[in-house]
């Protein structure tokens, strides 16, 4: 993100741009062009966000300008001092961030409440609580890695992430300088060159964990705080470049148009959201390095003849407040319009109310605390202002967050009634599934992504990174029968019936689980990759089961698909599914496997917050088969007589429709996953069917 520091040079990076100029950094003077490099980085990152709805590399951008202006400001205190004074620098940091963060904070809070659906409130509460306390990277990166988290939209604050990376680097620098200077006073070194060989090693360390996490799981590394740090430290180094470094005008010149069509060409070559930040961000990097090598060139045919120009320069004062607002007025622009992507004409409206927005941000907040403190800006109370504006949007976000508690706890209570809110059993017997109408649905479309299985809530739930078997006994401790749950997310959402049902019966169920891996001996793949973990995972739970048999494995028979192009086509019978099952014959092991979930293709909590439950309504041919799979499944291949096979299609959909909402309560929390609240009044019947099936 754009820092909102002063873009004086550090000393000794000025000298590259050539002796005699005006604004040499060994002089410590303004460096115009920098600011002129946040502008386009700024807008390069707006109009790639609105228009194409992809990223442009100019975060990157900013996070090297970042740290090439807070190593030079550090290194500068440390040659000065002998020290690195954190209280001063931190109270400086407050003054400027947080006003203005706070202030977009507080309006995304209230954007969310006048224009989001209820669904979407209790984590963008969330969302706003880290990014205020510089954790909102971390948070996105589970959630990239968390298979439940995968359908969730996005968040008007999600753009926070480069934010809490940058604090996090405060912090980091700081101690790096301050350990720098340290040794330097020790050992008799001159400070820079000192924290210029520990920047060289973060450089290097942060680069090899990047390219190989970048390989490996782009998803969590795109928001990793140590994927990101060789950007930061490759600035700083930048900064630290010797003073006799002298390169020809001609050279500057041809750098800084280099850099600038490097880095404007960037996101249209690049999809830089699925492949950075390995080694590719070294393109949106070293062009910035050009264009900050190149420096004020003072010739006509210069490209600081551009990023010095008036209009450009101004929108780089304001980078940071615009690169703060452009991203939750998009959501809610289209939140309020319906609309996935902005129209032409929609895009420019964006654009303009962001500009205006952060004018008057910056104008409130940074320039406003610059008069407001100009005469007394002391430590103390730089951080009481900052704070000021920061603990209303805390608190707000606190309290609302209470509020929802208290209501969700109260709808409890209430719910409890089976009358009020039947689910499942209002489909027996003939039953539509409809009820009181006047009654609110249950779990509410706002707390429906936290209505899951308690086994995730317990770390029992394996994510798609690790291939450990977690293992989580649930039941009686001397039972009469022991089930254990296995599979994928689609068996993970059987436990609250199954813990139901042990409970009634004095049964036991021991829950192994990982997200997106079916029980079966084949590779598989997850988005389009191979899954190696899941293979492992495998079998590492049969090796599990066989040295400590239950009676049963509960597991998903076939599997549903809506996306033809998702791998599977359709609902099938998993290839490996009955040769898995005929290891656990021989184990003495019996088998209940239920068909798969019908798939609405749309999230069903956010239709039901916006549109009428009859609205949210999927067709069960869009994912099932007209015929079970399992009905004819003997005759293309043998199955094993320790398998039951269970169908609850019936209790889900009504004849060829799959409503969101039966008998008041929310079935699906998302698109294909049951809430729990529904899965538990399906316990009764899972009982009756699975004593049948098996005859205990």
């Amino acid at each position: 993100m754009p820092s909102p520091l002063s873009t004086e040079s550090p000393t000794a990076a000025g000298a590259i741009a050539g002796a005699g100029t005006r604004t040499t950094a060994a002089q410590g003077r303004y460096r115009p062009e920098i600011q002129g490099l946040r502008a386009v980085a700024i807008l390069l990152v707006a109009v790639y966000h609105i228009w194409f709805g992809r990223v442009s590399g100019g975060v990157d951008v900013f996070l090297l300008l970042t740290g090439f202006l807070i190593t030079g400001s550090l290194v500068r205190m440390a040659e000065r001092r002998g020290r690195v004074d954190a209280a001063a620098f931190g109270a400086r940091l407050a003054r400027r961030l947080l006003p203005a963060a706070a202030v977009v904070l507080g309006g995304v809070l209230a954007c969310t409440y006048l224009f989001l659906p209820e669904d979407r409130w209790k984590d963008t509460i969330g969302d706003v609580a880290a990014a205020a306390l510089y954790y909102g990277n971390w948070r996105l990166a589970v959630n990239s890695v968390d298979y439940l988290a995968q359908s969730t939209a996005a968040s008007p604050v999600q753009h926070f992430w480069s934010l809490s990376i940058q604090g996090q680097f405060y912090v980091l620098w700081v101690l790096l300088v301050a350990f720098a200077a340290w040794i330097a006073a020790r050992r008799r070194w001159r400070v820079r060159t000192v924290v210029a060989g520990a920047l060289a090693a973060v450089l290097a360390a942060s680069f090899c964990y990047s390219v190989v996490t970048t390989a490996t799981q782009q998803q969590w590394a795109y928001f990793d705080t140590g994927t990101r740090l060789w950007e930061l430290a490759l600035g700083g180094i930048v900064a630290l470049l010797p003073q006799h470094l002298r390169i020809p005008r001609p050279v500057r010149i041809a750098l800084g148009w280099l850099g600038l069509a490097a880095l404007v060409s960037c996101g249209m070559l690049l999809q830089v959201s699925t492949m950075f930040p390995g080694y590719v961000a070294l393109w949106p990097t070293l062009s910035a390095v050009a264009v900050i090598i190149a420096g004020t060139t003072g010739s006509a045919v210069g490209a600081d003849r551009l990023l010095t120009w008036k209009p450009l320069h101004y929108i780089g004062d304001i980078s940071y407040a615009l690169y703060l607002w452009h991203w939750p007025v998009l959501i809610c622009y289209l939140a309020v319009t319906g609309r996935t992507v902005p129209s032409l004409l929609g895009g420019g409206y964006i654009l303009a109310l962001s500009l205006v927005l952060a004018a008057a941000t910056k104008w409130l907040t940074e320039d406003g605390v610059d008069r407001f403190t100009r005469a007394s800006a002391t430590r103390l109370r730089s951080v009481a202002l900052g704070m000021a504006f920061l603990l209303p949007v805390l608190t707000a976000a606190g309290g609302w967050s209470v509020y929802l508690t208290v209501q969700q706890q109260q709808r409890e209570a209430f719910v409890s009634d089976p009358a009020n809110y039947p689910g499942a059993a209002s489909l027996a017997d003939g039953g539509t599934g409809e009820a009181d109408r006047e009654l609110p649905v249950y779990p509410p479309p706002s707390e429906a992504a936290d209505d899951i299985p308690v086994t995730y809530e317990d770390g029992c739930n394996q994510g798609t990174r690790s291939s450990e078997v977690l293992t989580c006994v649930y039941g009686s401790d001397e039972p009469e029968r022991t089930i254990a749950l296995v599979g994928g997310s689609h068996a993970a959402h059987w436990f609250p019936a199954l813990e139901r049902v042990a409970e009634d019966n004095d049964w036991r169920i021991i829950n192994i689980i990982k997200g997106a891996c079916l029980f079966t001996d084949l590779p598989q793949r997850y988005k389009g990759e191979a899954y190696p973990s899941c293979s492992e995972w495998n079998a590492g739970v049969l090796a599990e089961l066989a040295e400590s048999p239950p009676d049963a494995v509960f597991t998903t028979a076939t599997s549903s698909s809506i996306d033809p192009d998702a791998g599977f086509g359709g609902e099938v019978v998993v290839e490996g599914y009955v040769e898995r099952w005929r290891e656990l014959e021989e184990l003495g092991i019996d088998v209940i496997a239920v068909r798969d979930t019908p798939r609405l293709g749309f999230d069903s909590a956010e239709c039901v917050a916006t549109e009428t439950a009859d609205e949210c309504t999927g067709d069960r041919s869009d994912s099932l088969a007209e015929a079970s799979p399992l009905e004819n499944l003997g005759t293309v291949e043998e199955v094993p007589g320790n398998v039951s096979f269970l169908d609850f299609t019936d209790y889900v959909c009504r004849g060829e429709e799959c409503p969101s909402v039966i008998g008041n309560v929310l079935v699906y929390w998302d698109g294909s996953h049951f809430t729990t609240t529904y899965m538990r009044t399906l316990a009764p019947v899972l009982e009756q069917r699975l004593k049948a099936a098996t005859g205990w």
